[in-house]
């Protein structure tokens, strides 16, 4: 999946709904400071290091509200910006810029710092064979930016949504009734095209996914030793992604023991945003 065009094509439906979420029938203060039309300009800052990403999305925010507004970025998603950089600027119609202000830094701050966390922890992963990947532990209606910004930041995505892979997990597998049975319905229900990830909190579920011809199997929560076992007894049978509880703080000994990948809910739902502000806003002619 290309993130960058497939956030193009659905970010303004969601920018809109933020939009309307923060103005729900007019901007009083914004209305009251200025009632007519005039023309202005405001910088973006960054007030902390990091890494920049969103800056497509603020920009759009300012555009839904009115299509005039011009965006001048100095930056490019992806770029490392520092405490005081002038990140760009936004000229248009003041009321738009006062009313799109919030809404725009929250995506930009959000989007940045999830990406500046996800730079952290991939550079842990320099020199070995691991891949790291993002969850689906999103949060509601921004997934589709939070993982664009874990790519942003060096991370890669693991499935998008329930439609875009199998992944059994301890609940398929009960009502399944059990790992071998789980992975069988699969295989005769899901397209040959698509693999099956069963998750496996004991090396006895590991044994059972291997020989029932797993494609990736998941050591969920499992203690580094045990881990070890697992992979020796997958022998090669199947990819192995290691998951839960994965911090930049424990990463770099997970990445020691051989596994394929690493999953980290903590990319979207632990990162804490980069600080940003629109800041000088002043008249022009």
């Amino acid at each position: 999946m290309n993130n960058n065009i497939t956030m193009k094509l659905n970010a303004d439906e969601l920018i809109m709904l933020a939009l309307k979420e923060d103005i729900s029938s007019e901007d009083v203060s914004t209305n009251a400071v200025m009632p007519h039309y005039q023309k202005g300009e405001v910088q973006l800052i960054a007030k902390q290091d990091g890494i920049i990403c969103g800056l497509y999305v603020f920009q759009r925010v300012f555009e839904l509200l009115d299509s005039n507004t011009v965006t001048e970025f100095y930056f490019k998603d992806g770029d490392a910006v520092h405490n005081k950089d002038i990140v760009g600027k936004v000229t248009g119609d003041i009321r738009v810029l006062l009313s799109g202000e919030r809404t725009a830094l929250n995506y930009l701050q959000r989007m940045s710092g999830i990406a500046t966390y996800t730079n952290e922890v991939a550079k842990l992963f320099e020199g070995s064979n691991t891949k790291l990947l993002d969850t689906r532990k999103t949060t509601p209606n921004m997934r589709i930016f939070e993982k664009y910004a874990v790519k942003t930041g060096g991370g890669n995505n693991h499935r998008y949504n329930l439609s875009d892979g199998v992944l059994l997990k301890d609940n398929h597998i009960g009502a399944a009734g059990s790992v071998a049975k789980a992975v069988k319905a699969a295989k005769e229900y899901a397209p040959f095209v698509r693999k099956i990830e069963v998750e496996c909190e004991t090396l006895e579920m590991v044994k059972e996914a291997a020989d029932a011809g797993a494609d990736i199997i998941m050591l969920d929560n499992m203690p580094i030793g045990v881990m070890k076992q697992a992979i020796e007894i997958i022998a090669g049978r199947a990819e192995t992604e290691c998951s839960g509880n994965v911090t930049k703080e424990n990463v770099e000994a997970l990445t020691k023991i051989g596994v394929d990948y690493i999953s980290s809910g903590a990319l979207t739902h632990s990162a804490p945003i980069l600080d940003l502000s629109l800041k000088n806003l002043h008249a022009v002619n």
